[in-house]
């Protein structure tokens, strides 16, 4: 990896770092607060319109930011195209979703979605206007801009939200934060970028961007229902008390998980954009952005797994000590999501995202498939399969990576085998540490340090190549 092309992709993992975490952690306190004051069936409402809000924001995207920012000989034309259609698409989404509120509200007989439904999608009006900046600040590597944003609507929203949630707004509260933080990113992404949109728009740009994009849209709209499909069945299926822990589960695995991979995805994708032509240099930045991203994931998913218990017991409560067993489980299915990440991208890279969509497919069949050989077993053994369903889809992208540029699954697995080794022997540590101690503050905070101290320790002692690399950015950045 060239000096300049390493500069830059330390810089934007730092700054796409500081602002997914920044921002995560903001919203995260948010919500211990909120849900302190709120009820779960204030959540559970706009829970029910979670699906419906991604779906369509994968719509409005279609795929064109991730064309854009792949495309080296992107003109104007090109983003005046995308500006447009995007909020031609977001307003008759919005109007779709207006009308149809009285019969969503009816499936779940909750009569207040309809209200609630109507106000709370106008967030996917403004999210329109701002994919050109966000493709734009992407391209350069400037996720410093991008985490201002982030940071200052997460904090804004946040207070209207405790102060609406205090003053007895409920559920309103939640709809109100969505829409401040909405409006806040886009109204700071557009004063921070000189990009400013004319009446052109090109058929001949749409077609070529979409012919790109749309397949990405489609894997995207798959892989948003296949996520939502859980908490349907689990729903439908089990108690409400049963979906309540599993949702919290997911929420807080999610949350090292979703954000190391989003910050993965922003950075290394615009960088291996630029080598994309050179098999040879791109399987070496490949691989070492593999080796970087494991090293980082792994050892966070392993240890949050092997103080769960405490962990919950702490923050929420005696009442969702059952939260931590499935949250010990889903970390361990979650660890692998990064590693996905850094797959597809490379599918992306190549322009093949016929093949991006094939393995979405191929994927959600089997994950599907595993869903209905666990559900009678019970929700145990539905979250023990998802840890099976990523590794099948693991071996499944790394098949195709390996036809790319000759990095397939066994040299994949040795490249990290050393880290995920450490990671696991750092959880059996751990967690055969930690239940002689009896009061959970003391628990976690010495299972963490535990975990710590021999990840790190073990692995300045055998020298791992990651852990210098890591180091000398943080002396760099310090110095």
């Amino acid at each position: 990896m060239s000096d300049s092309l390493k500069g830059k992709t330390a810089k934007g993992i730092l700054w796409s770092s500081l602002e997914r975490f920044s921002v995560q952690g903001v919203q995260f306190l948010v919500m211990i607060i909120m849900a302190r004051i709120l009820t779960p069936y204030d959540y559970g409402i706009i829970g029910m319109l979670t699906i419906f809000l991604q779906i369509s924001q994968s719509l409005i995207d279609s795929g064109f930011s991730q064309a854009l920012i792949r495309k080296q000989n992107r003109t104007e034309v090109d983003n005046f195209t995308v500006f447009y259609f995007n909020i031609v698409v977001s307003i008759v989404l919005y109007i779709t979703l207006f009308i149809s509120a009285p019969w969503i509200a009816k499936f779940y007989h909750t009569p207040i979605l309809i209200p609630v439904m109507r106000v709370i999608c106008l967030g996917i009006v403004i999210n329109s206007f701002v994919v050109v900046q966000r493709a734009l600040f992407t391209i350069k590597i400037d996720f410093k801009t991008q985490a201002k944003a982030s940071l200052f609507a997460a904090i804004l929203s946040g207070i209207v939200g405790i102060g609406m949630a205090y003053k007895g707004y409920g559920v309103w509260s939640l709809v109100a934060q969505q829409l401040v933080n909405y409006g806040g990113i886009a109204l700071l992404l557009w004063y921070f970028s000189k990009w400013r949109p004319k009446w052109v728009y090109s058929w001949k740009s749409f077609k070529e961007l979409f012919s790109f994009g749309s397949k990405l849209m489609i894997s995207g709209l798959l892989n948003t229902t296949y996520n939502n499909i859980y908490l349907i069945v689990i729903g439908r299926l089990f108690t409400a008390t049963n979906l309540g822990h599993y949702t919290r589960a997911h929420q807080f695995a999610d949350f090292p998980s979703s954000n190391i991979t989003g910050i993965l995805q922003r950075v290394t994708y615009p960088v291996l954009c630029t080598i994309q032509n050179d098999d040879k240099r791109l399987s070496d930045v490949y691989r070492k952005l593999l080796k970087l991203s494991a090293y980082i994931i792994f050892p966070m998913m392993c240890g949050l797994a092997a103080v769960a218990h405490p962990f919950i017991i702490l923050l929420l409560g005696e009442k969702w000590e059952f939260c931590s067993i499935i949250l010990q489980i889903l970390c361990f299915s979650m660890m692998w999501y990064p590693i996905h990440a850094i797959n597809l991208n490379l599918l992306q890279v190549k322009g093949r995202s016929d093949l991006f969509l094939k393995l979405e497919i191929i994927k959600k069949i089997i994950g599907i498939a595993i869903l209905c050989i666990t559900i009678p077993i019970g929700l145990i053994a539905m979250c023990y399969g998802q840890i099976v369903s990523s590794i099948i889809a693991l071996i499944i992208n790394t098949y195709y990576t390996g036809k790319l540029i000759q990095v397939g699954f066994i040299k994949q697995m040795k490249d990290i085998s050393g880290t995920l080794v450490l990671s696991l022997l750092m959880f059996i540590t751990v967690i055969i540490s930690i239940p002689y101690i009896s009061d959970s503050l003391i628990k976690l905070i010495f299972g963490t340090t535990l975990g710590a101290i021999f990840f790190i320790g073990i692995s300045k002692i055998m020298k791992f190549q990651e852990f210098n690399y890591i180091v000398s950015i943080i002396k760099k950045n310090n110095g």
